[in-house]
């Protein structure tokens, strides 16, 4: 594997690692994950556009749903926030969640780490995370750092 490669699977590890090591009474795990998810934007970028052969992953929708109502609980009023295409003035109307974007960022990430060390298919992996990343996981990447950004700016961290 070449630099990029070992770069980026490292910081997948790291990602996952933190989110199963959340916390109840210790927030500090947000504050490392407002620093990490740029180093990862980065590495998944450096990457460039997946192959036309690559896969998009589907990920096991129960266990998907255990780990966002973890995460969910754990955020509290923290998880919800405004999308841009959202105009109702109470926060019922907020429809973004980072609970919902750290999940599916997780889930991409913890399948391609399976793929690398389980199945010992490192290209597949690679391939399968520029995949997700340009179809479906960027946009929440993108989503859970701009919400952090703005937890951190507000004091909220």
């Amino acid at each position: 594997m070449d630099t990029r490669m070992n770069e980026l699977s490292r910081l997948a590890r790291d990602y996952c690692e933190l989110i199963e090591s959340a916390e109840d009474n210790d927030i500090s795990w947000l504050r490392r994950l407002s620093s990490l998810l740029p180093q990862l934007h980065a590495a998944v970028t450096a990457l460039g556009a997946p192959p036309r052969n690559a896969n998009y992953f589907n990920p096991d929708l129960d266990a998907r749903f255990e780990l966002f109502a973890t995460l969910r609980r754990l955020l509290g009023h923290r998880d919800a926030y405004w999308m841009e295409f959202d105009v109702a003035p109470d926060e019922q109307g907020m429809s973004g969640s980072l609970a919902d974007d750290l999940t599916d960022i997780y889930c991409e990430l913890k399948h391609g780490l399976h793929l690398i060390e389980d199945e010992r298919a490192p290209e597949r992996a690679f391939d399968d995370w520029c995949c997700g990343y340009q179809e479906h996981w960027g946009q929440h990447l993108l989503d859970a750092e701009r919400h952090l950004y703005e937890l951190v700016n507000r004091n909220q961290l």
